[in-house]
C-alpha cells in the first residue's frame, strides 16, 4: 500500500532541493536563465512540486508564505508537520506516503483540495478548520468504521470524496450510509452520487439523520450560548470587572483556605457566614454594575476625542483645498501667458510676481497646518485631562468599594475569633456537647493554635481582596497610558527626530504625517469618513 524505504535512501528538503524544485517549474531559456542568476525570492512563489524525491520528513518551507499549491506525493513521510506557516495553501496532495495519523493541517484554513490517497491513515480526524474543503481524497488507507464518515459533515463545501480501496467500503449499507450522511455530497470514488441513491438512503436512514440533526443543533445552539458568554466575559475583562456579578471572589477566597472548612463546624458560623457572604457579594455586583457604566464612560470619552479630532482635521482640509483652487483658478493660463510674450521685461516681471504668489500660497497652506496642529495639540490635552480624571476617579471608587470588602472581613474576623475563644472555654471546662470531627478538634488543643487558625483564614481572605483591587487598579493605570500613548507617539518620534540633529523637512512634512496618523486613527475607531481633499500643505508650488 505505502513506499518503503528499507532500499531507498531518504532525502531532507534543503536549499538545494528547494532551488532545483523552483528552477525547474520556473520559467525556461533566457527568462528562466535571468531568474536564476538574479536569484528566486521564496516569497513569490505560489506553486511547488516536491514528489518523486524520496522525501522522509517535511521541513524547510516556512519560507513559501505565499503558496498556494503543493505537492509532496509519492515520497516516504510519515507524519505531518512544518506547514502552518502556508496558511494560503488551496490545494495539498500527501497522497502515496507512509502517514498514519491526519494532524498538523489546522492552520491551513484556506485548503480546498486535500489528497491522502495511499496511505496508513485509519481514523479521519483533525480536520475541524479546514472549513473551506470541496475535495477530499482518502482512499487506499486502513478506513474500517463506517460511523467516522460522519466526522465529514461539518464540512459544508465539501462536493467530492474518494473513499475507494478502504476497507469501509466492503460494507454492503456503505453507499447508502454515505449518501444519506452527506446529503451535499456530489461525487463519490469518481462516481456521481445519484439522485435514486440519495432518495433511497433518505428513506432508509430517516430516522437516524433525524436525530443526528438535533444532536447537531443541540450543540450548535451551545456553540452559540458559549460564544455568547465569552463575548460578554470579554466585555466584562474590558471594564476590569470579570466574575464580580456573584459570589465568585468570596468563593475563591474560601477555596484557597485550607481552614475554612474546619471553622465552619464552629457553632453559629453557618449564620455568619450568609451574612457575610450576602453583604459581600452585594458590594461586589455594586463594583460590577459601576465598572461597566465607567467603561462605557471611558468608551465614549474615546470616540468623543476621535469625532472632535477627525472633524477639526477635515475642515482644515476643506480650508486648504480652497487655497488651493482659488489659486489654481486666479492662476490659470497664466503660464502660457507668459511664455507666449513678446516683451521679455514684463514676462519676467510677471514670472517673478507669479513665483511670490506660490511662496505666498506655501506660506499660507504652512500657517494653515500650524494652527491645525495647535488646534490638535488643545483637543489631545483635553481628551489627556478627561481620560485621567475618569480613571483617577474610578480608581478612587474602586478602592473605595474594596475598603468596604476589607471592612466586611474584618468584622467576619472579629466575631469568627470571638466565637473560636468562647468554644475553647466551653471545651477546656467540659461544658460544649456538640459533635466535632476529630481534626477541627484538635485546633482547640490551646488557645494559639485556634487563634493561629483563625488568623491564617483571615489572612487568606484579605490577601485575595488585595489582589483583585491590585489587578484593577493595574489594569485601568496601563489602558490610561497605552490610550495616550497611542496619540502621543508620532509626537515623541518627531521630537526625537529633532533630538538627533536630523534636518527639519521642508514645508514641515513632520505636522503633516501627524495629521495623517490622527486622520488613520480616528477612521479606525470611527470608521472611513469622506474626506473633502487633500491635508493643508500637501500641495505646494
Amino acid at each position: 500500500m505505502s513506499r518503503l524505504y528499507d532500499t531507498i535512501e531518504p532525502n531532507v528538503i534543503d536549499e538545494k532541493m528547494l532551488q532545483k524544485a523552483v528552477e525547474e517549474q520556473g520559467p525556461q531559456e533566457e527568462l528562466g536563465q535571468l531568474a536564476k542568476r538574479e536569484g528566486i525570492d521564496y516569497k513569490d512563489v505560489t506553486e511547488l512540486q516536491l514528489d518523486f524525491r524520496n522525501i522522509l520528513k517535511i521541513d524547510n518551507l516556512w519560507q513559501f508564505v505565499n503558496l498556494t499549491k503543493l505537492q509532496l506525493d509519492n515520497n516516504i513521510i510519515e507524519k505531518i508537520e512544518a506547514l502552518d506557516s502556508l496558511v494560503h495553501l488551496i490545494w495539498l496532495d500527501l497522497s502515496f506516503n507512509n502517514i498514519e495519523v491526519i494532524e498538523g493541517l489546522e492552520a491551513l484554513v484556506k485548503l480546498q483540495d486535500l489528497s491522502l490517497y495511499n496511505n496508513r491513515i485509519s481514523k479521519i480526524e483533525n480536520l475541524d478548520t479546514l472549513q473551506e474543503l470541496q475535495v477530499f481524497s482518502i482512499g487506499n488507507n486502513n478506513l474500517t468504521a463506517l460511523e467516522n464518515v460522519v466526522y465529514l459533515r461539518k464540512f459544508k463545501n465539501l462536493r467530492t470524496l474518494n473513499l475507494t480501496g478502504n476497507p469501509v467500503c466492503e460494507n454492503e449499507q456503505y453507499s447508502m450510509f454515505i449518501a444519506a450522511h452527506l446529503p451535499d455530497l456530489v461525487y463519490l470514488d469518481f462516481r456521481l452520487v445519484d439522485e435514486n441513491t440519495r432518495e433511497l438512503a433518505d428513506i432508509k436512514y430517516q430516522y437516524v439523520i433525524d436525530e443526528l440533526k438535533q444532536g447537531e443543533a443541540q450543540a450548535l445552539a451551545k456553540l452559540v450560548e458559549e460564544q455568547a458568554k465569552q463575548k460578554e466575559l470579554e466585555h466584562h475583562k474590558a471594564a476590569y470587572v470579570e466574575y464580580l456579578n456573584g459570589p465568585f471572589l468570596f468563593e475563591s477566597m474560601y477555596a484557597e483556605d485550607t481552614e475554612a472548612a474546619k471553622l465552619a463546624y464552629l457553632p453559629g458560623m453557618s449564620d455568619l457566614l450568609e451574612t457575610y457572604k450576602s453583604k459581600f457579594v452585594l458590594i461586589c455586583e455594586n463594583l460590577f454594575a459601576y465598572g461597566l457604566k465607567e467603561h462605557e464612560k471611558r468608551e465614549a470619552e474615546v470616540s468623543t476625542f476621535y469625532e472632535c479630532l477627525q472633524e477639526a482635521i477635515q475642515d482644515s482640509q476643506q480650508q486648504g483645498t480652497k487655497i488651493i483652487l482659488d489659486f489654481e483658478n486666479d492662476s490659470q493660463g497664466l503660464l502660457d501667458v507668459i511664455q507666449n510674450m513678446s516683451n521679455f521685461e514684463i514676462a519676467d516681471s510677471k514670472l517673478v510676481r507669479y513665483n511670490e504668489d506660490i511662496t505666498q500660497l506655501s506660506d499660507t497652506l504652512m500657517t494653515l497646518e500650524m494652527q491645525t496642529v495647535d488646534q490638535l495639540e488643545e483637543i489631545i490635552k483635553d481628551f489627556e485631562r478627561n481620560i485621567a480624571d475618569q480613571v483617577s476617579t474610578f480608581i478612587e471608587n474602586v478602592q473605595g468599594m474594596m475598603a468596604q470588602c476589607r471592612d466586611l472581613e474584618n468584622h467576619h474576623h472579629e466575631k469568627l475569633l470571638e466565637i473560636a475563644i468562647n468554644t475553647l472555654e466551653k471545651i477546656v471546662k467540659s461544658e460544649f456537647d456538640e459533635e466535632m470531627p476529630d481534626d477541627v478538634r484538635l485546633l482547640f488543643v490551646d488557645k494559639d493554635t485556634i487563634v493561629n487558625a483563625v488568623n491564617a483564614s483571615h489572612d487568606v481572605h484579605l490577601l485575595k481582596i488585595d489582589n483583585r483591587e491590585d489587578d484593577i487598579i493595574t489594569k485601568a493605570n496601563s489602558w490610561s497610558s497605552s490610550v495616550i500613548e497611542e496619540v502621543r507617539k508620532p509626537l515623541r518620534l518627531g521630537e526625537q527626530n529633532s533630538a538627533q540633529g536630523k534636518d527639519k523637512p521642508q514645508g514641515n512634512e513632520s505636522t503633516l504625517a501627524y495629521s495623517c496618523f490622527l486622520v488613520q486613527q480616528a477612521e479606525r475607531h470611527q470608521g472611513p469618513a469622506s474626506v473633502a481633499g487633500p491635508l493643508p500643505g500637501s500641495q505646494r508650488g
